[in-house]
């Protein structure tokens, strides 16, 4: 699709205006109001010249008056030498760092209202309006005379704000040390949150108060291969909230490029956040060059958990698509041989001969295969055949190259070179059976965190996918970042994987990435971005296992910044069956639950990601893998409480086809469930994969009925869900 133009486009259903004032009259306090008039944004100077905002909801305090602005270094790198006691030399900087959070003057202030339609490539909606008020506050600070603007965006469902810093010779190269934003809350409201830290997201959500979260933040930090948890008052963001009296509060950041990723810092006596940036190796935040601008923070608030779910925010303050041509991105369902080597059934490794490995030395040609390497000619050519039988696009297949023998966690630069299979992995023939089969295969680059190493093979990986035929990359960041003292999160990170998704997009190919910093809405810009984890996934589920009302936080907080690879539909519950007792972990889950997830966690690259023999001893409960969409032309959010049940109905662009899908935690319960998304005056057959009266996510996962019924949209369905469980439904117009 071509980029879409927001004040003229020849589609006619597209409509886009944008009006703005010139600079007003000058003065301390200045209000912006939102489209529908329910929000009130206020920005103030103090009188030390500190920066302020609040935000009213339907005359309710959202954020109290907090404070903007920055620390900075007083130097862009240390130079002054020092002679120490003991001998040693070391440098420090010459200057002090300095204020640039006080001192401001208002020179001007400037005002806007757009209202544009525009049709992402793929998404929740075919179409999405972008619709707000805008107050840009351009400031100076009166004894550096260096200049600083704020950008206010009013929303409907929030506000968007960020820091525009213009080129000037008083600041043209800086070093940020904090980042100073405020979110002064009204009270103590509950939250849903994981731990702040720089490398992982990969955590269980803890429900709690505010005032509680350091009390928890122990017991809320599970081990990762990589994790740098930084404080007892830390959380990450998408960070979801409700007031008691009932408003829904989310704090994200969007449009996150050539920056460090925020944490939020918690002051629990005044329940005020900071914002805290993930720091490089010389623990400095932020390295700029004006004219520049920092991302989008922003502030969610919904009166009910349906409205928040239904916010396209995080994606409107992003970027149009930057890409000429998007006809070569096409949504992804797959399958993929990864199942079985996560549960331990099967292994990445081709061999046990060697414990470390050189490549290009190691002679992979002699050694003796070990019997479980998962990535062979003959397991891929079925998982080939059964993708094409059941109408799946494309196959994963991790552990294709050499190198696995001592991947992870050895600090290891020459990891991987992403181009030269194993013995039993025959690139060139595979691909051919596949393309005969109408199925492609997907590329999987784990780069070990070895970044400097990905980024010296990476043209020739992505020629060597252009010559067999790939069009798709699933990639992973597996242990701490082997630049030292880096982290995930760090702007070095943020930078390589944006220079990822370019290079991705040179040669037409999509990128699923994994153990990546969580979405901020980018994929509106880079619509090759199609996929991501940053969050707790299926994977942990034979890591031990994961609690049910997980699935039920995320629509809140992770996907709140884009589309979840989560990898849903596992069948089969007990790994200790699955892989002859070397695993004893259980999946927290009913299969029912696991077919829901194909609505409830949207994702345009789904994946079917059990084996094909469990799929085969259930096809009746597999058809709605195979049927449901994974585009859609409208989502409708039923019912919602997070951390309880998500109810979602979507229309599929593939054919008009509408579906729904609920799950529910650890609670038994039965919703009533409108059909009210139909078309009225229709009738239609719906059928119903549920839970079996008998079934329990620790007891009778596997327990299901299916069923048809005919509904009209006046129709309302009780729905029973048990512990762990949840519903799927399809719809076919009669």
């Amino acid at each position: 699709m071509k980029r879409i133009l927001s004040a003229i486009s020849s589609l006619a259903l597209l409509v886009a205006c944008s009006t703005s004032q010139p600079a007003g009259e000058v003065t301390d306090v200045q209000t912006l109001q939102s489209p529908d008039g329910v929000m009130e944004m206020t920005f103030q100077l103090t009188a030390e010249g500190t920066p302020q905002y609040a935000l009213n909801y339907d005359g309710k305090k959202v954020i109290l008056p907090s404070d903007l602005g920055f620390e900075l270094r007083g130097v862009l790198k240390a130079q002054q030498l020092v002679y120490n006691a003991d001998g040693t030399i070391s440098k420090e900087d010459r200057e002090p760092c300095n204020s640039f959070y006080d001192g401001f003057s208002v020179e001007s202030v400037e005002t806007a209202t757009f209202d544009e339609t525009w049709e992402p490539v793929w998404g929740e909606e075919a179409r999405i309006r972008n619709n707000y008020n805008e107050l840009l506050v351009n400031l100076i600070q009166n004894s550096t005379e260096r200049k600083m603007a704020i950008r206010f965006r009013l929303y409907n469902d929030g506000l968007g704000f960020r820091y525009e810093f213009p080129y000037q010779k008083n600041l043209s190269y800086f070093v940020i040390k904090e980042e100073m934003t405020q979110f002064a809350l009204a009270g103590d409201h509950t939250a849903w949150w994981v731990p702040g830290d720089y490398d992982t997201q990969e955590y269980n959500f803890t429900e709690s108060r505010l005032s509680e979260i350091a009390g928890k933040m122990q017991q809320a930090i599970n081990p990762n291969d990589s994790q740098t948890p930084y404080s007892v008052n830390g959380v990450q963001t998408s960070l979801q909230m409700r007031t008691d009296s009932g408003l829904y509060i989310n704090i994200h950041e969007a449009a996150l490029l050539d920056y460090p990723c925020m944490h939020l810092e918690l002051d629990p006596k005044t329940f005020t956040f900071v914002s805290h940036l993930t720091p490089d190796a010389q623990g400095w935040k932020g390295r700029m060059q004006t004219p520049c601008n920092t991302p989008w923070r922003t502030v969610q608030v919904a009166p009910s958990a349906t409205a928040q779910l239904a916010s396209r925010l995080i994606l409107n303050l992003n970027e149009p698509c930057a890409l000429e041509s998007t006809d070569w991105i096409k949504p992804v369902k797959y399958i993929g041989i990864w199942w079985e080597m996560i549960s331990g059934k099967g292994s990445w490794s081709y061999t046990n001969d060697f414990a470390s490995v050189q490549l290009g030395v190691t002679d992979y040609a002699n050694a003796t295969p070990n019997g479980t390497h998962s990535a062979n000619n003959e397991k891929v050519r079925r998982y080939i055949d059964f993708a094409a039988e059941h109408g799946f696009d494309q196959v994963l297949v991790e552990g294709w190259n050499e190198g696995w023998e001592d991947w992870a966690n050895c600090n290891k630069d020459y990891v991987f070179d992403f181009v030269t299979p194993y013995p039993d992995f025959d690139i060139e023939a595979l691909n051919k059976y596949a393309h005969s089969k109408g199925v492609r295969l997907m590329m999987h680059h784990e780069t070990s965190s070895s970044v400097r190493n990905y980024e010296r093979h990476l043209d020739q990986a992505l020629e060597l996918m252009d010559k067999y035929g790939y069009n798709s990359i699933k990639s992973g960041y597996v242990g701490d970042i082997v630049t030292p003292g880096e982290h995930h999160y760090s702007q070095m990170m943020i930078n390589h994987y944006m220079h990822v998704v370019k290079k991705a997009a040179e040669h037409e190919v999509m990128l699923n990435g994994h153990e990546m910093v969580r979405p901020t809405g980018l994929c509106r810009t880079y619509p090759n971005l199609i996929g991501a984890e940053a969050a707790r996934g299926t994977e942990y589920q034979a890591f031990g296992g994961t609690m049910p009302h997980h699935v039920t936080i995320l629509p809140f907080t992770r996907l709140n910044g884009g589309p979840m690879d989560y990898t849903p539909g596992i069948f089969f519950m007990d790994l200790a069956s699955v892989t002859d007792g070397k695993n004893n972990s259980w999946v927290n889950a009913t299969i029912a639950n696991q077919l829901a997830l194909y609505v409830t966690l949207y994702s345009p690259l789904q994946m079917a990601a059990d084996l094909p023999e469990h799929y085969a001893q259930h096809m009746e409960a597999f058809q709605f893998i195979k049927d449901v969409d994974i585009d859609w032309i409208q989502s409708k959010y039923l019912l919602a409480e997070p951390g309880e049940y998500v109810v979602i109905a979507r229309q599929g662009k593939k054919n008009g086809q509408w579906f729904c899908g609920g799950v529910t935690d650890d609670q038994k319960r039965t919703l009533d469930v409108p059909m009210n998304f139909l078309e009225p005056g229709k009738t239609y057959e719906a059928t119903i994969y549920a839970d079996a009266e008998d079934a329990d996510y620790k007891e009778n996962p596997q327990a299901y009925k299916i069923w048809k019924q005919n509904v009209t949209s006046e129709d309302i369905l009780s729905m029973t869900m048990a512990r762990g469980g949840g519903f799927a439904i399809s719809f076919q117009e009669l």
